[in-house]
Formats: C-alpha cells, structure tokens, sequence
C-alpha cells in the first residue's frame, strides 16, 4: 500500500466520523448548567422561606466579590483574543493571551481564597453559609479545571506545528468551557451577592 493510498484511507476515514469534541464539550456543560441550576433553585428557595438572609453574622463582602467579577469576566474577551490570534496562524498572539488570561483566572481564585478566610463563618454556621461555600465553591472548582484545560494548551503550543488556523479545537475548546464559566459566576454573584441588597 503506498503512502498516497494510506492519507486517502485517513481522509476518507475522517470524513466518515467527524471531529463532534466540541459538541461533547457542550453537552458536558449542558448538563453542567443543570447542576448549577439545582443549587441556584435550591438557593432562592430557601431565601424566599427565611425571614432574615442572610442571617445575621454572615454577610458578604461586596467589594473583593466585585473586583474578582471585573477579572474574571474580563478574562473572556482576553481569551477571545487568544483564539481570534491563533485563527490568524499567530501562536504567539495565542500564548501571550492565553498566559494573561491563566494568570487572572489564577487571581480569582486567590481572591477567592482570601475572601473565605476572612468572612468570618465557615460552612456550617447556617444554611446560608453552607449554600454560600457550596455554590461558590463549586464554581471555583470549575474555575480551576479552566485553569488547567488553559495551562495545557500553552503546554501542548511549545511544539512546533501543534496548533494552526486550522488546528485548533482544543484552544477553542478551552475558550469555550472559560466562558461558561464566566456565565455561571455572573449569575452567582447576581444571586449570591447583589441580591442579598435588596
């Protein structure tokens, strides 16, 4: 079998089962959303069925919360950046994005650290505070998979040839997992934060 046979055989065999990681990636999140959804669900109703909330005690902080929202929903557009580079055939573009938007992704979570170490309650002080540390926590689990998935395209980008204008799913793949995650702290932070002022 010649070498001009065996790329036709891979060309035809790619044909027949096409690349669907993106589409696994958005049902993962799919059902991802659901999970987020029961614990906003779960959240709002116990607000609504308590007279005080939060309970006395334990209030949020609203400014570090703030500043971590600007970063984190910043670092979307910062990643966009990232993947409109590498669609240009711009790897370094690519790198010098993705490592920007590693690094506030990596800020947010330690503001995320510091604002727990300084609230003052833990998780089981009430039921406010257990859905608090649930739901944020949660997120920032997802926060630092992102960070990973992110930390592993500039990994996998030190090889010559591994990503291109027309190879690279998983950069954008990485893109899309840190914009969901930027949509399900927007709502959070809604919930969680600027709700508890009303």
């Amino acid at each position: 079998m010649t070498i001009a046979t065996t790329e036709h055989n891979s060309a035809e065999h790619h044909e027949q089962h096409p690349d669907l990681r993106v589409w696994g990636l958005l049902t993962f999140l799919v059902s991802e959303s659901l999970m987020f959804g029961g614990l906003f669900a779960t959240y709002l109703f116990f607000r609504s069925s308590t007279a005080v909330w939060p309970p006395e005690g334990t209030e949020v902080e609203l400014l570090l919360p703030t500043i971590n929202t600007i970063i984190l929903v910043s670092s979307s557009f910062v990643i966009h950046f990232g993947d409109t580079a590498i669609k240009k055939n711009n790897v370094k573009g690519m790198q010098l994005w993705y490592t920007i938007t590693a690094i506030m992704g990596a800020i947010f979570l330690i503001g995320q650290a510091y604002e727990y170490a300084t609230l003052g309650y833990g998780l089981t002080t009430n039921i406010f505070a257990n859905c608090f540390y649930l739901m944020t926590g949660f997120h920032g689990l997802h926060v630092f998979v992102g960070l990973l998935l992110i930390l592993g395209v500039l990994w996998r980008s030190r090889r010559p040839g591994q990503y291109s204008a027309t190879n690279h799913t998983f950069i954008e793949m990485a893109e899309i997992y840190w914009h969901f995650v930027d949509i399900i702290w927007i709502v959070l932070f809604s919930l969680v934060y600027i709700l508890t002022l009303f």
